[in-house]
Parts: C-alpha cells; sequence; structure tokens
C-alpha cells in the first residue's frame, strides 16, 4: 500500500481495535445495524467513516439526554 492511499473499510477485528472493544461486541451492533457494514465475499467490512460516526453520534446523544433528564427535573420544581 502507498502512503497516500487512505483506507476506507476495515475488517470487524481492526474495527473492534479501533473501537476498543471485542470482536464480538462489534459484531453484535453490526447484527443490530447499530454500526453499518457490508459483506464482500465472505468477509464483513466496515466503512472507518461509519466507526467515527458511531463514536460521535454515541457521544451526543449521551449528552442529549443527561440534558433532557435534567430539562425534565427543573420542569418539575
Amino acid at each position: 500500500m502507498h502512503r497516500d492511499e487512505t483506507v476506507l473499510a476495515v475488517g470487524m477485528a481492526e474495527a473492534a481495535r479501533r473501537l476498543g472493544l471485542s470482536t464480538r461486541t462489534v459484531a453484535s451492533l453490526v447484527s443490530r445495524r447499530q454500526l453499518p457494514s457490508r459483506k464482500v465475499g465472505r468477509r464483513r467490512i466496515i466503512p472507518v467513516n461509519a466507526l467515527e460516526s458511531f463514536v460521535g453520534v454515541d457521544h451526543l446523544d449521551s449528552h442529549r439526554d443527561n440534558r433532557s433528564a435534567e430539562e425534565g427535573t427543573r420542569s418539575k420544581r
């Protein structure tokens, strides 16, 4: 591979390594369609931008959930 080439997708094990999760957890996320993937022959690949989106969206959703809970508590007072 040349240095100027960018990797667009990775296998399940590499996706797990990059996310800091087990391969089994990544497989579970893929099967629940929480992490997009594509089957190529016998191999399943996950786009690198999907990994980045997964981490970013997960963080934003938990932040929104916390904010909604705080606002709900304030309105009940």
